[in-house]
């Protein structure tokens, strides 16, 4: 990999580390060859602390190591992005990442769904909102029917599977999706833990 150290007055670069599977970025240092050299030997990153002014591995003290998993090269040769395994949190102040942000798994506008569906649940544990919320009025109305849903739309799905309009299919998929997620919060659980299941049995 060719790595341009010369922009910098001091030989350092900017190392963007972000995590492997949550793609979440954790926190920003600096390496020069050296701290370069040695992440790629012991495959623990090691960065330049500009504070210090020697080389410093992420949890020599902390054992909050960062296990290296890839590094890719911007465009320029002067910016890493280091994907890595964390051992524990990567602040030294205690948090997942240098922004105080959970490192957590998120899926966009699917976890932005399930944030609505969560907070569509809680109103229906007060009595707030079933009256205008279909969510809601599903959670007030129990397990059974929620699960019933869930059945009648994944009967829908392969009705549509067996036809030839794509727009049905999509639309009944979008449908049995959303009860879906509907179901997990009702017995507690989120999009999440089924991927922990899946990831479980990968070979």
């Amino acid at each position: 990999m060719e790595i341009d150290f010369s922009k910098s007055a001091h030989g350092l670069i900017p190392a963007i580390i972000q995590d492997s599977e949550t793609k979440n970025v954790l926190m920003l240092g600096y390496m020069n060859a050296e701290a370069y050299q040695k992440t790629i030997d012991t495959q623990k990153v090691t960065f330049y602390s500009r504070s210090k002014q020697r080389l410093w591995t992420k949890g020599e003290e902390s054992g909050n190591f960062l296990n290296l998993v890839d590094i890719k090269n911007d465009c320029d040769n002067d910016t890493l992005l280091i994907q890595v395994k964390p051992v524990g949190p990567t602040c030294h102040k205690g948090t997942d990442t240098c922004w105080a942000t959970e490192n957590k798994q998120e899926y966009g506008f699917i976890s932005n769904l399930e944030d609505t569906i969560k907070t569509r649940r809680e109103n229906a544990s007060r009595g707030v909102g079933t009256e205008k919320s279909y969510v809601a009025s599903l959670f007030k109305l129990g397990i059974n029917k929620i699960a019933q849903k869930v059945g009648e739309e994944a009967i829908e799905v392969v009705i549509e599977a067996k036809d030839d309009n794509d727009d049905l299919f999509l639309s009944e998929s979008a449908d049995l999706l959303f009860h879906y997620l509907i179901l997990l919060q009702a017995k507690g659980f989120q999009l999440n833990d089924v991927i922990d299941v899946l990831k479980s049995r990968q070979k």
